[in-house]
């Protein structure tokens, strides 16, 4: 499998109980609380490769009984980025959950802009790019969002058909 998740074919049930392991892990390391909330939040993230708007978890959280009110879905999402176990996919103001949750790693976020898919893939080559592009003007990059917009292999097939 390619280090770019998202657009092949891979086992989904496999992706998605791995990082809640992973999550799990990380959250009894650190002291931090899962709450049944939070970790359904990161389950309706995963069960999808694609950006959701918090107004659309929160529509599956009201329709499971989980909370009604748009608080309930943002202090999910923040605790979930903040701990880096989601991303904020700034060009739609949406999210995703981490495909390498518990990895310090700056990601590459690649959007298909017909069907929303998004791929997670090492940005760690641009990330150095743009931070040696800075150090000579002696600027401090502290925070980088990459994102790139195109057709996903599927929407080009289907438009070159």
């Amino acid at each position: 499998m390619s280090e770019i998740t998202g657009f092949e074919k891979h086992d989904h049930s496999a992706c998605i109980s791995g990082s809640l392991e992973t999550v799990e892990a990380a959250c009894a390391e650190h002291g931090l609380q899962l709450t049944p909330v939070r970790r359904r939040v990161l389950e309706i993230l995963l069960a999808e490769h694609r950006a959701m708007g918090a107004y659309e978890v929160l529509d599956v959280l009201r329709a499971e009984g989980l909370g009604s009110q748009p608080p309930v879905a943002y202090r999910a999402l923040d605790f979930l980025t903040k701990n880096g176990f989601a991303h904020r996919i700034e060009r739609l103001n949406a999210f995703v959950g981490c495909v390498h949750p518990g990895l310090d790693h700056t990601p590459a976020f690649l959007i298909c802009r017909a069907c929303s898919t998004v791929a997670e893939a090492p940005g760690f080559r641009v990330s150095r790019a743009v931070r040696s592009a800075a150090e000579p003007l002696e600027f401090e990059v502290e925070r980088m969002v990459i994102e790139a917009e195109g057709l996903c292999p599927s929407c080009r097939d289907k438009a070159a058909a």
